[in-house]
């Protein structure tokens, strides 16, 4: 970010703005940050807050590079290692190169308890990793003494456990504590009374709390409400009070109210202070004391450290003793306390020289956004200790030998410590299949690395696929990407940065989608030579698609997703878990036809309209104008037709668009200008002619009340800058279609002046036609709908002029479809929609949305952030390990969080349920009977095969859409003599169908009882017949 001229680079940032808002970015760009410690959990904080574009870090660390580290820091490399480089100068170019416009710089002085802390006054925030707990103290209270106070946060992780400690002052104001936006909620009623009670329309909810503000507009009546703030007091979900209103006018109608955000003052401890009587976030409520054990076994394991000046040893049971001990003592000592956790602590104790990457990911997600709330102020920070663990992985394991967890002096060593050398041989077998390499892909291959998933000596492999090419606006959290890999392929690029930081990898990248047509790809047999899937998508679709192959193949499948500051993972292994598509989230509200074409109410219909209109003017119409044209080769063949009585679909839309083709810039000025009348003019007069202002509903009520806002027609002026954009960008976009060139010459708004003086503008006339106001009626589809004797001799007539006037040439056949393009600016499509949307919202008196909003809202942008992808990505990893392990159901966790408010939640995953069909037989998603056939196997032999397999009554057959036998069906009683070939017509290299089978019900007239799907295999063996 540009510090200079404060300038935000929105080709880059583009996705983090809409999480963090511009006046945090601006904050952040004139931040300074010091980081201490290069160990696993400071290179992720380093490259999170790097990635989101502070002014400067420097970073610090006083140690050599070990062979270790190559398991936990994905920028040191071998060469650095052999040449015994320090930590932080093998790190520090590349953190550095990850964004352009953050200074990164290096120290490796001592910092101890001897060191003039004064030098930290340059800095806006402070975070300790790998310090003794005495060092932290110590420089915790120089940082809360300071004025105004440096942010201080320090993060430990020993093997299974982390902690997070913020004290960013007596006093830290946060201006918008949760990031949402505040919604305009349209008003039913409001009492005149003591208290006046609001009521929502149609009963919405109003997402208050008691003692929040709201401001309000438009309100009918009561009009002194207006443009006022009241504190408002919950009643219910959709109603409120809001202090005395019988003074005022009564309410009539109309009106919103939109919440006020207020900001928050925050009260922080410092570390000595918090020590006895922490403030712990609760992530497991499965069990609500961990933080509590945690903060005792890890205070313990600090004394160890002062009085033993090591770590306890890898397997050692007399050190594990020491420490239980220890852990006893100090939790005596402690003010909040919980009983000690005996297995807890000698986890601790044995893996605390260890460490696990995916467990830095995580805590470092979240330490880096408290980073960003420290020296922004944007959301409600941590108060003020973060614990997480990860005892679930290391439990199985306590029976093992302690050879199993001693270093072999490799890069795993680390990682072996925790979870011993069998487990971390079975990830290097792993075979995986990543679907998606864009930011969690990204964070996921890193994770992958340091765990040694998938490597070529032991048959490994890492298979991953993204059709999508490198853009700018990626490398602001897709962080294998550099500014030099723009327009080059995402797969292959991060799989070539993933064999940088471990080049043991086996790393296939593919560029396909994973969809139906890429089937014969990822078929059967590519599946099952799969250990694991991991979705890194963003979209649902996609996400059902592959659950659905996961669960046809039985293969575990690890999915997470991020929006913003929050994400969710959720884990799915056969026949422990549901899977994906066992829930449905409710489907988006759509926004009804006739409140997009006439009534607008809020910013987002407005924008939803202009859209719409790109959408029909530039891609629609112009790609259905070509494919008439290839399906009819000549216009003297289709007039023919046409002239015979024949009724051509498209043909009337088409032979529009020819008979008003433009064939210059001039021309395409004129239609832009005669699309501002029709659009911001004309539409608005004749509503209110159609639905004067005074116009009453059938009881009695006004039709133009809230919701639903009357027009005011637009004058069009060509000095104000809205009406000026929306002219050249529209003639932009059709010169665009229809191939006619022009110049930067052509855009200026003395040549746009020139060519307007000749535009003659009709006469207005209104029409009768029927506006439609019933808002469950759906768009008509044009092409379909019949057209009239006079339009279809309207047709023939433009055709015959344009045969006649010889402009039926190829060129003039052919146009050229547009699609849209959001992030490039260059190409005025954000122009149009931005200028189309806030001219429509003036015309309703809607508050018109910055260029910002109207770009997330109409390019359906989901903001996000590096440190919530971070975060998603680690927590994946943790659960990878235990699929990997054979865990248990009770070892995996899903987890929903959000870093803005911060809350994290890790809750069982949904058990897989059970079905009973009848007489104790029961089938799960997972379940898949089967039969095998051969080339005379008959339906009759199918139905016979099932019933002595599984003894149940089959009673209806489906293959897919296909109904292959329904007894009540006429005919179908016929087919039970075909085979199954006969029936279902496989392709050659077909082995198998699944086919949706019904059963008999107990008792006669009661519905037929699903089951599980049947997979039928044409051969006796299962191969291809």
């Amino acid at each position: 970010m540009a510090t200079d001229s404060m300038e935000i680079d929105d080709s880059l940032y583009s996705r983090q703005r809409y999480v963090l808002g511009d006046s945090a970015m601006h904050q952040m760009a004139q931040s300074s940050v010091f980081l201490s410690g290069m160990g696993g959990l400071g290179v992720e904080i380093a490259k999170n807050i790097v990635l989101a574009g502070v002014k400067a870090v420097t970073l610090h660390d006083t140690k050599q590079c070990e062979t270790w580290d190559l398991g936990s820091n994905f920028f040191i490399r071998k060469e650095d290692v052999l040449s015994q480089r320090r930590r932080v100068e093998a790190v520090c170019p590349h953190v550095a190169e990850l964004n352009p416009y953050v200074h990164v710089d290096m120290s490796s002085s001592a910092l101890d308890d001897n060191t003039d802390l004064s030098f930290l006054r340059r800095y806006q925030c402070v975070i300790l990793t790998e310090a003794r707990l005495s060092l932290q103290k110590r420089v915790n209270e120089f940082c809360h003494s300071q004025q105004p106070p440096i942010r201080f946060i320090s993060c430990d992780m020993y093997g299974i456990c982390a902690r997070v400690f913020c004290d960013f002052g007596e006093e830290f104001e946060v201006f918008d504590p949760t990031g949402e936006e505040p919604k305009e909620v349209f008003i039913q009623s409001i009492t005149q009374d003591n208290p006046g009670v609001v009521t929502c329309m149609d009963n919405q909810p109003h997402g208050l709390q008691t003692g929040q503000s709201v401001v309000f507009r438009e309100v009918g009546g009561m009009v002194e409400l207006n443009g006022t703030s009241r504190q408002v007091s919950v009643l219910s979900s959709h109603s409120f009070a809001i202090g005395d209103t019988s003074q005022l006018q009564p309410y009539t109608h109309g009106g919103f109210f939109v919440m006020v955000k207020t900001p928050k003052m925050y009260r922080f401890e410092t570390l000595e202070r918090q020590l006895c009587e922490p403030r712990v976030l609760t992530p497991d409520f499965s069990k609500p004391e961990a933080p509590l054990q945690i903060h005792a076994g890890m205070l313990a394991l600090d004394t160890f450290q002062e009085q033993h000046s090591r770590l306890p040893n890898t397997g050692c049971l007399q050190d594990a003793e020491v420490l239980l001990k220890l852990t006893e003592e100090v939790n005596a000592a402690l003010k909040s306390k919980a009983s000690v956790n005996t297995e807890l602590v000698r986890c601790l104790s044995r893996t605390a020289r260890g460490t696990l990457p995916p467990l830095a990911a995580a805590v470092g997600g979240l330490a880096s956004q408290e980073v960003l709330k420290a020296i922004t102020g944007k959301f409600a920070p941590l108060q003020q200790w973060f614990y997480l663990d990860a005892i679930e992985v290391v439990k199985p394991l306590q029976p093992l030998s302690a050879e199993e967890f001693s270093p072999r002096g490799d890069r795993y060593d680390g990682l072996r410590a925790c979870i011993g050398d069998s487990l971390c041989l079975q990830l290097h077998k792993l075979r995986v299949f990543m679907v998606g390499c864009g930011a969690i892909g990204c964070e996921m291959l890193k994770n992958f690395a340091l765990l040694g998933i998938g490597l070529a000596k032991s048959s490994g492999e890492v298979c991953i696929t993204d059709p999508d090419l490198i853009e700018k606006s990626n490398l602001n959290r897709q962080f294998l990407f550099r500014p030099h890999h723009i327009q080059k392929p995402k797969s292959t690029t991060a799989a070539e940065a993933t064999r940088d930081i471990n080049p043991d990898l086996q790393v296939e990248a593919h560029l396909n989608k994973v969809c139906p047509a890429t089937e014969n790809i990822y078929n059967d047999s590519f599946y099952s030579s799969l250990n694991i899937v991991v979705t890194a998508l963003d979209n649902v679709e996609a996400r059902r698609y592959v659950d659905s192959r996961c669960v046809s193949n039985q293969r575990p499948l690890l999915d997470s997703g991020t929006m913003g500051t929050k994400g969710h993972t959720e884990i799915i292994v056969p026949n422990l878990t549901e899977s994906y598509n066992s829930h449905r989230d409710p489907p988006e509200e759509e926004i009804p036809f006739c409140t997009l074409k006439s009534f607008p109410s809020v910013i987002e219909h407005t924008i939803q309209w202009a859209r719409d209109k790109f959408e029909s003017a530039f891609v629609h119409k112009p790609s259905m104008y070509n494919s008439f044209w290839q399906t009819h080769s000549s216009a003297e063949v289709v007039l023919q037709r046409m002239q015979a009585g024949e009724s051509l679909e498209g043909s009337f839309q088409v032979i529009k668009l020819l008979s008003r083709q433009p064939t210059q810039w001039e021309q395409c000025v004129a239609v832009a200008r005669l699309k501002f009348e029709k659009y911001f003019k004309r539409k608005a007069l004749q509503l209110l002619h159609s639905f004067p202002l005074d116009t009453r509903l059938k009881d009695g009520s006004l039709f133009w009340q809230s919701p639903k806002r009357p027009p005011t027609p637009l004058e069009f002026d060509l000095k104000d800058s809205l009406h000026f954009a929306f002219i050249v960008s529209t003639a932009r976009l059709f010169a665009g279609i229809y191939n006619i060139p022009y110049s930067e010459r052509d855009l200026s708004e003395e040549a746009i002046t020139r060519i307007l003086a000749d535009v003659k503008i009709p006469e207005y006339r209104p029409s009768e036609k029927c506006i439609e106001t019933d808002e469950t009626a759906r768009k008509p589809d044009q092409i379909k709908m019949p057209l009239s004797s006079e339009e279809e001799r309207d047709a023939i007539t433009h055709l015959e002029q344009a045969i006649a006037t010889d402009r039926v040439t190829p060129e003039r056949l052919r146009m050229s479809p547009l699609q849209f393009e959001k992030d490039d600016d260059s190409n005025g499509h954000m122009d149009f929609v931005a200028s189309a949307s806030s001219l429509r919202a003036i015309m309703y008196s809607i508050e018109p949305a910055d260029r910002l909003k109207t770009k997330r809202i109409a390019g359906k942008i989901i903001p996000a952030i590096a440190t919530a992808t971070a975060a998603v990505a680690g927590l994946v990893a943790l659960e990878l390990i235990k699929v990997v392990g054979g865990f248990g159901f009770e070892s995996h966790k899903n987890c929903f969080f959000n870093l803005a408010i911060p809350v994290v939640v890790l809750t069982e995953p949904a058990a897989v349920k059970q079905t009973l069909i009848r007489n104790n037989i029961y089938y799960t998603i997972w379940d898949c009977w089967t039969v095998f056939g051969h080339e005379d196997f008959t339906l009759s032999d199918f139905m016979n095969a099932v019933r002595e397999k599984y003894g149940i009554e089959p009673t209806m057959v489906v293959h897919g859409v296909k109904m292959l036998y329904v007894p009540v069906m006429p005919g179908h009683s016929k087919r039970l003599k075909l085979t199954m070939h006969k029936l279902i017509k496989p392709s050659v290299d077909r082995r198998y169908v699944d086919l949706t089978v019904s059963f008999a019900p107990e008792a006669d007239g009661d519905e037929d009882l699903p089951g599980p799907p049947v997979r039928y295999y044409f051969s006796p063996d299962g191969e291809t017949p």
